[in-house]
This record gives structure tokens, C-alpha cells and sequence, in this order.
């Protein structure tokens, strides 16, 4: 075979350049995190009635409340007024929301309270800030910022029966968030997530932990999900860990005391994530075992945090346009298929 056939033969990565591009990155923002649902929060967050908490997602500013009607509500934290943000607090507890620029009022449900110089309320599409698509699934809170979207546990249908055997997932509660920013583009932070070639090297206490001969990836519509037997596993019951389009994942632990931890990867600029990692566990106090689990998964991220950053730079250089796929990056290559249909399909002007 000689060396132009070689060449045909392999596959190769998403251009460089798409980590790198400020035109990309916006075309993201507005083609997929504006189209996809997202993981915002936990109904644990929102128990009482008037909690509520803000959070973004590609630079819109959001938030969720729990109403009279003891109903969620997700809404831009926006006020139809001027534009300006109305909740500056992360979390609370709160009767009405008010706007510090003109002093508008909104109900728990994002509704106009009141329109200080207004004789009425009733301003048509100013009458309260601007809601949002929500589902709750297995106490996680997700949100779609394309009003025409279709239903979260319609598309995402194999998902929602892949995970209905953990029952114990409706009765945990959020215990731990860690945030982080990572200086890598979001998709060099999935892309590492999504193959395990670099974890004989990189995490050398996570290899000894799982059986990496029999370590799996399976692919699936609109997820993966990778799984292992402890090296010193009795137990059938396995750790998986689940990507889920467009920058989520979640691993599940079963077992007597089964809990969950969850990653959220957020798009800052082309170079830099947030990335925001979740722990829920039964109880709000934790175990010996369970501070072990946190410990052992921080640990795992800050190896893998050193890898992404060292990725990032090269990303901007003129050695290479693409890299290629080695026979075990078939995840990788699965997600970067996902992107470019989503960023070849998606019309910029959806969900304006």
C-alpha cells in the first residue's frame, strides 16, 4: 500500500480550527445549545414554594422557580421593560422577583406583578419574562430555549427507558457542586470524556480500579454509555457513565446506597468551559464511602483537566488541520458526526 492509499485509509477528526473559530463558536451557541435540551439544575434545588435559582446557558441568563401552584417554571431572567436582569442572587427564597432598574414586579411564575408610570398590566408580550421550555425527568431539570422544540422524553426516548431501572434516582438529592473553569474549548472536554485509549496513562488509579480489557462503550441514539467491572467486583450491579447530547453526563452508582454525579460543560468562549459537577446522594449527610467515591472522581477530573488545557494549545497552531480516529475513538467519531448534522441542519434563526 503505498503511502497515498495509507492516507485515503484513515479517518479524521473535526478541523482544529472548529475549536478555535469565534464564527464557530457562535454558530454553536445559536445551533445547538440554543436547540438542545440541557441539564439546568435538580428538583432538590426548588422544594418550597418561592425557591428559585439562575443559571446560563451559551450567555442567555435563566432561572427556575417554584410557584403557588407548586408548579416549576423556567424563564429568561430578563425584564420585558429595558432588558434588564432581574434576579442578581444564585439561589433564595423570594414572594415576587423585582427589576432594580425600574422596579417591575413578577410573580413566581415570571408573570407581571405590577408596571410602575403603567395604568395596566396588560403590555401583550411584556407582561411577563420570557418562559421557557422545562421537563422534569427523574428529578433532573432540563431546559430548551427553542420554544418549537419537541418533547424532551420523546427525542431522547431510548434514554428515558435505559434509565428507568434506576429507581432510586427520583429520591436523591443535590449534596455537592463543584464548578470549574477549564481553558478548552467544551467539545476537547467531551471529545476526552468519550475514549479511554489515554487512561492507562492518565489515571492510573481509575485503571487499577476497572477492568480495562473488558472495558465497553456502547453507542446509542443520542448517547453512550461506558461500563466495567470493578477489578475487585462481586456485585453484577455496574457503574455507568452516560453521555448525553449535547454536554452531559452522568454517572450512576448502584447499589444499597445508589447515587448519581453529573457533569454539565458549559460554553464560555472558543478556549474556555465551565464545567459544573453535581453529586446527589439519599441523604444529606455522607458516608466514609461516599466522601471516598467524591474524592476518587475529583481526582479522575483533574487528571483529565490537565489533558484538555495541554490539548487546547495545539489546537491553535499550523502543525496539524485535523487529527484521525483510532479504531477504539468510534464515541468520538459518533459525537462529532452528531455535531455536524446539527450544525449543517439547524437554521440560526430557530428558537428566536
Amino acid at each position: 500500500m503505498n503511502k497515498t492509499e495509507t492516507m485515503e485509509a484513515f479517518d479524521y477528526t473535526l478541523p482544529y480550527k472548529t475549536y478555535i473559530d469565534p464564527q464557530t463558536f457562535a454558530e454553536e451557541k445559536e445551533k445547538i445549545f440554543l436547540n438542545s435540551w440541557v441539564l439546568s439544575g435538580h428538583t432538590s434545588q426548588v422544594e418550597k414554594v418561592g425557591d428559585f435559582f439562575t443559571f446560563e446557558i451559551a450567555g442567555q441568563p435563566l432561572m427556575i422557580s417554584r410557584d403557588k401552584n407548586n408548579e416549576l417554571n423556567a424563564f429568561y431572567n430578563i425584564c420585558p421593560h429595558r432588558g434588564t436582569k432581574v434576579e442578581r442572587n444564585e439561589q433564595g427564597n423570594k414572594k415576587i422577583f423585582m427589576c432594580s432598574y425600574h422596579g417591575w414586579t413578577f410573580k413566581l411564575d415570571g408573570k407581571l406583578n405590577k408596571a410602575p408610570n403603567f395604568n395596566t398590566n396588560d403590555l401583550g408580550n411584556h407582561s411577563c419574562m420570557t418562559p421557557v421550555q422545562l421537563e422534569v425527568y427523574k428529578s433532573m431539570i432540563f431546559v430548551n430555549l427553542n420554544p418549537e422544540a419537541k418533547p424532551m422524553t420523546e427525542i431522547r426516548e431510548e434514554l428515558v427507558k435505559d434509565l428507568e431501572k434506576y429507581t432510586f434516582l427520583d429520591s436523591l438529592k443535590k449534596i455537592r457542586v463543584t464548578e470549574r473553569v477549564i481553558e478548552a474549548n467544551w467539545k476537547a472536554v467531551i471529545d476526552n470524556y468519550l475514549e479511554c485509549d489515554h487512561c492507562k496513562l492518565a489515571h492510573p488509579e481509575f485503571s487499577k480500579t476497572f477492568d480495562m480489557k473488558n472495558y465497553h462503550i456502547d453507542l446509542h441514539d443520542g448517547y453512550t454509555c461506558q461500563y466495567s467491572k470493578l477489578t475487585n467486583e462481586t456485585s453484577e450491579e455496574h457503574a455507568k457513565f452516560y453521555w448525553v447530547w449535547p454536554n452531559l453526563m452522568i454517572s450512576i452508582y448502584p447499589g444499597k446506597d445508589g447515587n448519581m454525579t453529573t457533569s454539565q460543560i458549559l460554553p464560555l468562549s472558543p478556549n474556555r468551559s465551565l464545567a459544573i459537577y453535581s453529586y446527589y446522594f439519599q441523604k444529606d449527610e455522607m458516608t466514609e464511602e461516599q466522601k471516598e467515591l467524591i474524592r476518587f472522581v475529583d481526582q479522575v477530573r483533574e487528571e483529565d483537566f490537565e489533558l484538555v488545557e495541554l490539548l487546547q494549545t495545539g489546537f491553535d497552531t499550523q502543525a496539524f488541520k485535523q487529527g484521525i480516529y483510532s479504531p477504539q475513538e468510534y464515541a468520538l467519531k459518533y459525537f462529532h458526526q452528531r455535531y455536524e448534522e446539527e450544525m449543517d441542519n439547524n437554521d440560526l434563526s430557530a428558537g428566536r
